[in-house]
């Protein structure tokens, strides 16, 4: 049994949530807390503590240790946390908004985070299980929980020091574009690859009666669970035709899906499991959309040639990331197939449709400078040089146009 789109939305939230791993640790370090403190305190595990920890650490000085410890790391938190939230509010209002999503699925800002917090946490519940001698009671002091709180503490330090090397280095643009280019470039391999798969096969038919199925809300796209309706598909004798793709905007008088072989109507558990195939969201994500990819990288490029920025060097280094992922689909000329479950269809993205909302929409923005207008006619003579008569048709198309708004 698949999982249904929206909970595949929601593992997707939770990846670019920032609240995850930190807690995730938090969890853990609580857990680690009571487990030190019980090997301290209990008597058989005394055995196995060395001799030399317990004349090491007096009870003021282990008091004095721990608490440094909790009252730094809660602060250095909070200056990273500072330096991410400056970092990500500089990328938003520089690149694009959109881009956001990217740096909040950077796992090494989460699990700077994390460790910094779960430090804190650590120090903060040993602190009271350090007791001076009171009466017939003899002073406890956990040496190992306090041995666990230096070593975590030190590894906070190297953390600090891997972060704020890490912030700059991701808000590079260099760096933006790369990583940009870089999916843009697997997404499409990956589409290439489940197209040329030969066990893959079309047994989806669309002739005789069709029923539409709309949504009750309204919403971007996230995702599409093609294998949860290919068993409903199969298991009625069905076609589904899947009339919009992830990143369109959808609305309850807009149809999602088409039912080809029955025009009855659906009952409410089959309409039900029909619409939770589909997750809606607020924005556009990456997920099985690949021209989300591309128009972030158009928004850079719009940006950059933006009068009051005019950077062509970005701009350039945008259309030959461009180049590199189109260059992998010029040589075909069916298109790419994002769903390709059984009794499933789709219409495939096809070639010139790619072209239009990568380089085609950057034109508006690079016409008129002469350095970044000849690095697209550039990019489209070197396209066309190994691209297939069909797709060189279109980008000839798309270089006169370029060349008449020169």
């Amino acid at each position: 049994m698949s999982f249904s789109a929206r909970i595949k939305k929601h593992l997707d939230d939770v990846r670019a949530s920032y609240w995850f791993i930190p807690t995730v640790l938090v969890l853990f370090t609580i857990i680690l807390t009571f487990v030190s403190l019980f090997v301290d305190s209990h008597p058989k595990m005394s055995a196995f503590r060395p001799d030399w920890m317990n004349d090491l650490i007096s009870v003021e000085g282990a008091r004095a240790v721990v608490s440094v410890i909790a009252q730094s790391m809660i602060g250095v938190a909070g200056v990273m946390f500072s330096i991410t939230m400056l970092a990500v509010s500089f990328a938003s209002g520089q690149y694009g908004p959109r881009l956001i999503g990217n740096f909040m699925r950077d796992r090494g800002n989460q699990w700077t985070l994390g460790i910094l917090i779960s430090t804190f946490t650590f120090a903060l519940l040993v602190l009271p299980a350090i007791q001076n001698a009171q009466g017939p009671d003899t002073a406890f002091v956990p040496h190992i929980s306090i041995y666990i709180s230096l070593i975590l503490a030190l590894v906070s330090v190297f953390v600090m020091i891997f972060h704020v090397h890490h912030v700059p280095e991701t808000i590079s643009v260099s760096n933006i574009i790369a990583g940009l280019g870089q999916r843009f470039g697997r997404d499409i391999e990956t589409l290439l690859d489940q197209d040329l798969n030969p066990d893959a096969t079309d047994t989806a038919s669309q002739s005789g009666t069709s029923l539409d199925v709309f949504l009750r809300t309204s919403g971007y796209i996230h995702n599409i669970a093609q294998n949860q309706l290919s068993e409903i598909a199969c298991e009625n004798e069905w076609t589904i035709e899947i009339l919009e793709m992830p990143g369109e905007f959808m609305y309850p008088h807009r149809a999602i899906l088409r039912i080809w072989g029955t025009s009855d109507s659906l009952d409410e558990d089959m309409d039900t499991r029909l619409r939770e195939a589909v997750a809606l969201g607020r924005s556009k994500t990456e997920n099985q959309n690949l021209i989300f990819v591309a128009e972030q990288l158009v928004e850079i490029v719009a940006r950059a040639m933006s009068p009051g920025v005019n950077d062509p060097f970005t701009a350039t280094s945008c259309l030959h990331w461009f180049e590199a992922g189109l260059s992998l689909v010029a040589q075909h000329d069916n298109g790419l197939t994002i769903f390709s479950a059984q009794n499933i269809v789709a219409q495939p993205i096809s070639f010139e449709h790619l072209l239009a909302r990568s380089l085609g929409d950057c034109r508006p923005y690079v016409a008129d400078d002469p350095l970044t207008r000849q690095t697209m006619l550039d990019v489209l003579d070197r396209l066309a040089d190994h691209a297939t008569p069909a797709n060189r048709t279109t980008l000839k198309s798309l270089r006169d146009k370029v060349t008449s708004a020169a």
